[in-house]
């Protein structure tokens, strides 16, 4: 039987090791998927540390239900090499993105079309093995996305980091009031909803991140403007600039400082979407909640529904490429370090 590699997690809080297993077999539905390319998210970092930090020196552990050696990565794309019984054989030899927040099919939200939110779920590179190996085991063939004529790259990190900017966007789209959007934090989810926000509205996108690689970047890629929070008084001059306020932000950080930004430069009537885990706690007093009549909303990875409005939109020529850099699929323990320490702008890509 063939062998497969794997850039496993053999213990929490320690770097990755390479592993080596027999390649798994497809019954049923199932495909296999030979990986060509499988996206490194910020949120792998977690899954590695086995926690999330939920501020105040408490942890959300993350590691019940794990069976170590585990492999993590879930914006995969690659190539059929193997289907179950109950796949068409044709399947064999087409390239595929894979979609990974796979729910278990029985509950209401599964139902519903919304597997993101089922608490059963199995989830690629978060509940059962992911993309940082030579194969992965896709538990059936309707999570395979056709990506042909985008970049193998793209295909890839839209599966995550593309998902959640687009879905996260979404939330924003049809509203009133529709003066102006901020977009914060410009990690590889931030700059792919740079990309998407210039396709899916008509007003100049403003950003704000503490990088000024990150923010010249940005400007390089779209952006009309772009701000750093840690400047002095920039609250106030924000709010003379922007007559109030923003009416629509996305908080791609997801952390205490970059919200308590986001609520100081929300305009009234305004609309925030978290979709950050950088973690800690947020605090806001009800008065100015209510006073500033704003709305916020935590939202987390998409459906496969919108995977595949946005593969459209991406095939179609509408969305922009956003930065990214191809590695080895070999160096992943090292892109995770750089990644941490907040060397990495844009995307890295891992390749077979």
């Amino acid at each position: 039987m063939a062998l497969m590699r794997r850039q496993s997690l053999v213990k929490f809080d320690a770097p990755l090791c390479e592993t080596i297993v027999d390649t798994p077999k497809p019954k049923g539905a199932e495909v296999l998927v030979r990986i060509e390319r499988c996206g490194l998210c910020h949120s792998d970092l977690h899954i590695q540390d086995g926690y999330a930090d939920l501020g105040g020196g408490k942890k959300l552990d993350t590691t019940r239900g794990m069976t170590l050696p585990f492999t993590l990565g879930h914006e995969i794309a690659g190539v059929v090499d193997e289907v179950g019984p109950d796949v068409p054989a044709g399947l064999v030899g087409t390239k595929k993105a894979v979609f990974p927040w796979i729910g278990c099919g029985q509950c209401r939200d599964c139902a519903n079309g919304d597997e993101n939110l089922c608490v059963k779920q199995r989830f690629l590179g978060v509940s059962i093995d992911g993309g940082f190996a030579t194969h992965v085991l896709v538990p059936d063939a309707k999570y395979l996305l056709d990506y042909d004529p985008l970049p193998v790259n793209q295909a890839a990190t839209l599966m995550c980091s593309g998902v959640t900017a687009y879905g996260a966007l979404k939330r924003l789209v049809d509203r009133p009031r529709q003066r102006n959007l901020l977009l914060i934090g410009l990690g590889g989810v931030g700059m792919m909803g740079l990309s998407f926000a210039q396709a899916m509205f008509k007003q100049p996108i403003t950003v704000a991140d503490l990088s000024p690689a990150a923010r010249d970047t940005a400007l390089n890629n779209g952006a009309a403007v772009a701000y750093d929070p840690s400047e002095p008084d920039v609250i106030k001059r924000i709010l003379k600039e922007t007559e109030g306020g923003f009416d629509e932000i996305v908080d791609f950080a997801g952390n205490e400082k970059s919200m308590a930004f986001a609520v100081a430069v929300a305009a009234r009537g305004g609309k925030i979407v978290v979709s950050g885990l950088m973690g800690g706690q947020f605090t806001l007093p009800m008065v100015q909640w209510v006073y500033k009549r704003m709305t916020i909303e935590g939202f987390m990875v998409g459906t496969l529904a919108e995977a595949q409005e946005l593969m459209a939109l991406a095939r179609a020529g509408k969305i922009k490429p956003t930065p990214m850099r191809e590695e080895p699929m070999g160096d992943v323990q090292k892109w995770i370090d750089e990644l941490r320490a907040g060397k990495v702008v844009g995307r890295i890509v891992l390749k077979n």
